[in-house]
C-alpha cells in the first residue's frame, strides 16, 4: 500500500500545515463556525488541530507508528465530521427542512468520515497476520469509503446549479457533467459496499477525483494562492485519492493471493502424488 500510504500520510500533513499557518479551520471541510461566529481560543484549537494532523500524518508514513498515526487521524476527521451536525441545524433554520439541504450536510460529513476509512486497513496491514481481523478490516473500510461517494452522487443530481458552479466555464454542458459525475459517485460507492467490483471502483474513483484535481481544485490556488479554502479543497481532494488507493491496493493484493492459492490448489488436486 506504499504510493496510497504516502499520498494519503503527506495530504494529511499538508491539511494540518494549512490550518497551523492560516491558524484557521478550513471553512468548506471544518466547519467549525457552525458552532458560532466567535468561539473563544479558536486559534488556539486550529493550531492544536493542525499539529495533531501533521503528527498523525507522519506517524502513519513511518511503519512502527503507523497505527498510532491512523487512529489519530481517523479520530480529528471524525471530529471535523462533527462540526457539520451543527451547520444542519443552522442552514435548515435559516432555509428550512429541505432535501437538497439535508444532502449537502449529510454529504459534508460524510466527506470527512471517509478520510478515516485507511485507518482499520493500516491498523491491520502493519499488526500480525491474522485473517479474522483482516476481514472485518476491510468489511469496515469498505462502508465508510463507500457511503460517502453515494451521498456525493445524490447531492450532485438533487443541487444541479449548486454543482455546476464548479464546472470549468470553457467546458460545454455544464450540467451534463454534473449529472454524468453524479452518476459516477453513485457507481463508484454502490460497488464498494457490495464488493462486486470493488477495486476496479476505488481504482477508477481515484483516477476521477485526480481529474478533478487538475480541472476543479488546482486552478483556485493559482487564481486565489491567499485563499485557504482553495488550498484547502485541492489537499483533501488528494486525501481521499490517496484513500482509495489504499483500498484498492490491500483488497487488490488479497484477492491477488487468493486467486494464486486456488491456483496452486488446483494443479495440486489435478496431478495427484505431486506436493506443494
Amino acid at each position: 500500500m506504499r504510493v496510497g500510504v504516502w499520498l494519503y500520510g503527506l495530504a494529511t500533513i499538508a491539511t494540518g500545515i494549512l490550518d497551523i499557518v492560516w491558524r484557521e479551520f478550513e471553512a468548506s471541510h471544518q466547519p467549525i463556525k457552525a458552532l458560532g461566529q466567535h468561539i473563544p481560543g479558536e486559534q488556539v484549537l486550529a493550531v492544536i488541530a493542525g499539529i495533531w494532523l501533521v503528527a498523525a500524518g507522519i506517524a502513519i508514513l513511518w511503519r512502527p507508528t503507523a497505527r498510532i498515526g491512523a487512529a489519530g487521524s481517523a479520530m480529528i476527521y471524525a471530529i471535523f465530521a462533527l462540526f457539520w451536525v451543527p451547520r444542519l441545524y443552522a442552514m435548515t433554520h435559516a432555509l428550512g427542512l429541505r432535501i437538497g439541504v439535508v444532502v449537502f450536510c449529510v454529504g459534508g460529513a460524510a466527506a470527512q468520515l471517509l478520510l478515516a476509512a485507511p485507518s482499520p486497513i493500516i491498523y491491520v496491514a502493519t499488526a500480525a497476520p491474522d485473517s479474522v481481523r483482516r476481514g472485518r478490516a476491510i468489511i469496515v473500510a469498505r462502508w465508510i469509503l463507500g457511503l460517502p461517494p453515494i451521498t456525493f452522487g445524490l447531492g450532485h443530481l438533487i443541487n444541479l446549479h449548486a454543482y455546476g458552479r464548479f464546472v470549468p466555464p470553457s467546458v460545454p454542458f455544464g450540467l451534463f457533467w454534473v449529472v454524468l459525475t453524479g452518476i459516477a459517485f453513485l457507481l463508484a460507492g454502490s460497488a464498494i459496499i457490495s464488493g462486486v467490483r470493488d477495486v476496479l471502483a476505488a481504482r477508477m474513483l481515484a483516477l476521477m477525483l485526480f481529474l478533478f484535481e487538475f480541472m476543479v481544485e488546482i486552478p483556485p490556488v493559482f487564481a486565489h494562492p491567499r485563499s485557504q479554502g482553495a488550498w484547502g479543497g485541492a489537499v483533501y481532494n488528494l486525501t481521499v485519492i490517496g484513500a482509495c488507493w489504499i483500498f484498492a491496493e490491500f483488497v487488490g493484493g488479497i484477492q491477488v493471493n487468493r486467486r494464486e492459492i486456488e491456483l496452486v490448489e488446483h494443479f495440486d488436486t489435478a496431478r495427484p502424488g505431486t506436493t506443494v
